[in-house]
């Protein structure tokens, strides 16, 4: 698998994989949101310090390639090449992703069919048409794969948020470093049950279409600089969700990681000055990032919009 990645198809299939790598992180995210929300908890810049000592920031981002969420100000490069280490979810290095495609796949190729029947394999295989997945990929993906790639908009440049300042850290010589692993990550989904995964592949062949339009909401709602205004989204999500599957999300798919995630976290700063950016919806609420820093004593302050275009703290969104 490493050998071929100068192959047009292989470039693909890696592209296919960041995106769903991303993916991965925006459908946990939309869990995410479940609990109260003070109101000055509504920032997606903190800077991080305890006492009188800066240790660092904490951005929420957005896992989108929009290039709206690219366009940062002087003042903020500034804050993310003044730190040693860059902290994100998971590294998605060509080693991890190549390990990704093995468990994002069945051994057989048959598999996928069995498990969703004739009638359903064949939507699955008409949907994922518009999406740059490899032909030879499509047969044995797993079901909670399929299920992740139909959730978002086919991708145009794979250039996401989160990777473009992986990329702008290391190029300033920060040392990247992933807040989880990938056999942690990928638990979830493996261990997910069937049923489960598959009641969230019909309703994502019912919406797949739209991801396009919802897409453009979370970006629109990002922008506005508020919290509030992605969780709100975010619960119209979930809100028709199984309940049983809103709570296996979130307490095996999002209390549970941000709990890891701030643990690691809180070893990092330890030492170094650490820029951490997570996908946004993991701040908010009793159980985000935000919370358990400041149960560990550390102090958290708001800052302006990261982005050129970006309103000011407490603007409201439209």
């Amino acid at each position: 698998m490493r050998q071929c990645v100068a192959d047009s198809a292989c470039v693909a299939g890696y592209r296919t994989l960041l995106r769903t790598w991303f993916l991965y992180c925006i459908l946990l995210c939309w869990a995410a949101s479940a609990g109260a929300q003070s109101e000055a908890d509504n920032a997606l810049f903190w800077k991080v310090s305890q006492g009188d000592q800066e240790l660092g920031y904490l951005l929420g981002t957005i896992h989108s390639e929009d290039p709206r969420v690219l366009d940062f100000t002087e003042a903020f490069v500034a804050q993310l090449t003044s730190c040693q280490v860059f902290a994100m979810e998971m590294v998605p290095d060509l080693p991890t992703l190549a390990r990704l495609t093995e468990y994002m796949h069945y051994p057989d190729a048959g598999t996928l069919e069995r498990m969703l029947g004739t009638e359903r394999y064949a939507r699955v295989m008409a949907a994922l048409s518009a999406y740059q997945v490899p032909s030879d990929w499509k047969a044995k993906m797993k079901v909670w794969a399929v299920m992740m790639t139909l959730s978002v908009p086919p991708p145009e440049t794979g250039f996401f948020m989160d990777l473009s300042l992986s990329l702008r850290a290391a190029g300033a010589g920060l040392a990247v470093s992933g807040l989880e692993t990938l056999d942690q990550q990928l638990s979830f989904l493996e261990d997910m049950p069937m049923g489960y995964q598959l009641s969230l592949l019909d309703q994502a062949l019912v919406d797949y279409q739209q991801v396009g339009e919802i897409n453009r909401q979370m970006v629109d709602a990002y922008l506005s600089g508020e919290l509030s205004a992605i969780t709100r989204i975010s619960d119209e999500q979930f809100a028709e969700l199984d309940p049983d599957i809103r709570e296996y999300f979130l307490s095996l798919g999002i209390q549970e990681r941000n709990r890891r995630m701030a643990g690691n976290l809180v070893l990092l700063l330890q030492d170094s000055q650490v820029f951490a950016a997570v996908g946004a919806l993991h701040l908010p609420g009793p159980h985000g990032l935000i919370a358990l820093l400041r149960e560990q004593g550390y102090s958290l302050t708001p800052l302006p919009s990261p982005f050129q275009a970006g309103p000011a703290i407490g603007a409201k969104a439209p």
